[in-house]
């Protein structure tokens, strides 16, 4: 071994070697339980960041401990490939968009190389390659088959000046990105997914089967799928030949309805209002709410805007006429596009009504002597005793709840029904790089799939991509022409791309079986990996990623094609790294590149640092000291492992003094401690920290007198064994010094011996004026005063103390020693 540890000199050849050996493939039939064990791919970007490093280096942790448990590990990687960056970089710059990304890639991955990752590079994939894209489509067609894709009109963000569609994330603060101009809405046939009908499974499901998700999530999920359960009542239109039917989770509040409120999109407002006197105001309207999205238009904050439409509507109950609206706080996408307004209850309906002076009737009495129930200054809760309510008067509104939804079907007026906050999901895009919607339309036949055979359908490389107009795909007459599958007739092909969702809703089962090309995958590939075992990502994907896995999962399990109906088994959700008290941003200048870190001070510091400084479900507040910290406890541990070495001794742990048992009850501990924390816990940051009372203990008896070289030795090449796989080059090295000639990743963990920990030995805390600055390891058995006089001879506490006036020492047998000091 060097004098020094200079991981420059280490951690190339350990990689090179790692990628020779063929260290990290993965076979199906290996010996060992299988463990599939995931992080989200990554976008790529060409430049990989420390959210990017926190993420990979909590799975590559787990990936290498389980490993040396015995476990036969599936540890993947992949791309999410598709993007709009990628595009517009061809808009831009000319650049070909596959070129772009691939050449990004090959950057990524040698990033990802330099870090140490454990990744089977043999399964890689990048969801923009024809030969995985084709399965999306195939999966497209098994959707369309089953009835659960279709296609209908749904409002768009278009830029009139640029004259095309716009992604939301292309909208900034409401104007195009590109050149400024204001973002309207234009209607336009898009593909969706039925979703819907998966609602109540991928609800039951929460609580039945994702035991091993973090409870904010389970509850993001059930909030975005948002079942409730009311009533649906139809209320007649005077002079309309259609019902309105609106959903209310209070039919107890039906006999306080004023006003009717549509949503300016819904499709009856056209009918209502043509050749009326109200059609030009309603078209101004709506065209004024073409800027607002819809997040500012549920608002609670939003000012309630809205319009007479000149109609009229029959509440069922009481027969009460009431005029209808339409306003800018009602959306289409919740229950049916329209509701009943009770402003008596309401703060939103109450607000709107104080506006346009329309009436406002309470039809539940709280009891509240304070509340004058015919002059009320805002809407209250209706929770109390109904009244105005006819034959449901005196009834408590609970039990009205129930008599009245049954009252609604018994007289036909309506139906007691369950509805759901989530959407069909809207999957087709405007834009070139994606997966090609495998559809055509034939006058003849309609909207058809092609045919399973002739997939991939391939994008075309002679497109334009300007920036206006429609899909780059429409100026390929290559592309766009095409024979019906089922007539042979003339033909065109759909220029919608899909949502990139789709590409992340199903990548983890191609890993399982990546190079077959006759089939997505094979049932026993399949069978051996899924479900992943431990997935590892950002909150920030809690609800559409995991909510779209699901239920692609779900779907492929109805078909035959996955052997379990839930993709993730175990989820952790690591925190955001930040800086200076923001989260990274190029913006704000704060982003510290994991290349400049490396250059400086190595990949093991690197990863064990972001491991270290936090929890992984923490945020993690970057810290250049922290990581000078990092290094110099990587360079401590070769100094012990290089001195353990040149130390004479006899045969490893044949030392029996009280020092002995010191150091190896420090090295039982540990490994007790640091199988716990990786492998149940998954708190690595207590996992190093113990290491490091090790490393300490290990110094201690090094320096204490008399120390035996062979068990030394020993404690240090366990101490090897449980730092690989935070920091696995410097441990590959010190494991070679030590005259082994394998991987350390083939050797066993370690086991802990019992009867090490059982010993006349027990470890406390060691504080300084309250605060916990270490641990030491004391005889047992102490009582008060022992401890303490017992710990101010102790060569760390000394080390403490120096310099400083000790007020007292207060000592707690079994648990900590407090020194006060001045």
């Amino acid at each position: 071994m060097n004098e020094r540890y200079e991981p420059k000199e280490i951690e190339g050849k350990w990689q090179e070697r790692w990628e020779r050996g063929q260290l990290f493939k993965t076979k199906n039939d290996a010996p060992g339980e299988k463990f599939y064990l995931l992080e989200m791919f990554p976008y790529p970007s060409g430049k990989l960041h420390m959210g990017h490093v926190r993420n990979y280096s909590i799975g590559d942790v787990q990936a290498r401990f389980l490993r040396m448990r015995g476990y036969n590990v599936l540890h993947p990687m992949g791309w999410d490939a598709f993007g709009l960056p990628a595009e517009n970089a061809a808009i831009k710059h000319g650049a070909r968009p596959d070129l772009w990304t691939h050449g990004n890639i090959d950057e990524m991955r040698a990033q990802l190389k330099t870090l140490g990752f454990s990744y089977d590079w043999d399964r890689e994939i990048a969801m923009c390659d024809p030969e995985v894209y084709r399965w999306t489509q195939w999966i497209f067609v098994q959707f369309f088959k089953a009835g659960l894709a279709y296609k209908k009109k749904n409002p768009v963000n278009w830029c009139p000046d640029c004259e095309t569609v716009l992604a939301n994330e292309q909208v900034v603060d409401g104007k195009c990105e590109r050149c400024g101009t204001e973002v309207g809405k234009r209607d336009l046939d898009q593909w969706y997914l039925a979703i819907t009908q998966y609602a109540q499974r991928l609800l039951d499901d929460i609580d039945e089967k994702l035991g091993g998700w973090p409870d904010n999530v389970k509850l993001m999920q059930k909030n975005w799928i948002g079942r409730s359960t009311g009533a649906e009542v139809d209320f007649e239109i005077e002079g309309f030949g259609e019902k309105l039917s609106i959903f209310t989770t209070r039919p107890d509040t039906l006999y306080g309805v004023t006003y009717m409120v549509l949503a300016p999109e819904h499709p009856f407002v056209g009918p209502l209002t043509e050749g009326t006197e109200y059609e030009g105001a309603v078209a101004a309207f709506k065209e004024k709410l073409q800027y607002y999205s819809d997040i500012d238009r549920a608002s609670l904050t939003l000012e309630k805007e809205g319009l007479y439409i000149g109609r009229t509507a029959v509440n069922p109950l009481n027969g009460a006429h009431v005029p209808v609206y339409i306003a800018n706080y009602v959306l289409m996408d919740y229950g049916t596009g329209a509701i009943m307004a009770v402003p008596a209850h309401d703060q939103r309906d109450f607000e709107f009504a104080q506006k346009y002076g329309l009436p406002v009737v309470p039809v539940v009495d709280p009891g509240r002597g304070d509340l004058d129930l015919d002059n009320l200054s805002e809407a209250f809760v209706a929770e109390g005793t109904m009244i105005h309510s006819a034959q449901f008067d005196g009834l408590n509104n609970k039990d009205a709840i129930r008599q009245i939804t049954d009252f609604v079907e018994e007289s036909g007026y309506g139906k007691a029904t369950v509805n759901f906050r989530l959407r069909d999901w809207l999957i087709s895009r405007q834009r070139y790089w994606g997966t090609p919607i495998p559809m055509l339309y034939c006058e003849k036949c309609g909207w058809v799939p092609e045919k399973e055979e002739n997939l991939p359908v391939l994008l075309p490389e002679d497109v334009q991509f300007t920036g206006k107009g429609s899909s780059p795909l429409t100026t390929s007459e290559t592309f766009l022409h095409a024979a019906c599958p089922v007539c042979g007739g003339p033909a065109e092909r759909e220029v919608d791309t899909m949502d990139t969702f789709l590409d992340s809703s199903w990548y983890f089962l191609r890993y399982t079986d990546a190079r077959n090309d006759e089939r997505i995958f094979s049932d026993e590939a399949v069978r051996k990996w899924m479900p992943v075992d431990q997935y590892i990502g950002g909150v920030e994907h809690a609800i559409l990623h995991l909510l779209y896995a699901r239920f692609f999962t779900k779907f492929l399990c109805d078909i035959g094609f996955s052997p379990v109906d839930e993709p993730f088994t175990n989820l952790l959700t690591q925190g955001m790294v930040i800086k200076d008290g923001k989260k990274m941003s190029k913006s704000l200048g704060n982003v510290v590149s994991p290349e400049e870190i490396i250059e400086k001070y190595g990949a093991d510091t690197a990863r064990l640092f972001i491991l270290f400084a936090s929890p992984p479900e923490k945020e993690l507040e970057w810290s250049d000291t922290g990581v000078e910290g990092s290094y110099r406890f990587l360079g401590r541990v070769w100094r012990l492992v290089r001195a353990a070495l040149e130390m004479e001794g006899g045969a490893a742990g044949a030392g029996s003094g009280d020092a002995e048992k010191e150091l190896l009850y420090a090295l039982n501990a540990t490994i007790k401690k640091v199988t716990s924390d990786v492998g149940g816990r998954m708190q690595f940051n207590t996992a190093i920290s113990s290491i490091m009372e090790l490393v300490n203990a290990a110094y201690r008896y090094r320096d204490g007198g008399d120390p035996d070289g062979a068990l030394l030795r020993g404690v240090c090449e366990k101490l090897i064994l449980l730092l690989s796989p935070f920091a696995p080059h410097i441990c590959e090295e010190m494991w070679e010094a030590y005259g082994h000639e394998g991987s350390v990743l083939r050797e066993a963990w370690p086991e802990y011996d019992e009867d090490a920990l059982a010993l006349d030995m027990e470890e406390v805390a060691l504080q300084v004026n309250g605060k916990v600055r270490g641990k030491a390891v004391v005889p047992a058995g102490l009582d008060a005063a022992a401890l303490a006089a017992h710990a101010q001879g102790l060569p760390e506490v000394q080390a403490l103390l120096e310099g400083k006036t000790v007020v007292k020492v207060i000592g707690v047998p079994g648990r900590l020693v407090n020194i006060v000091i001045q």
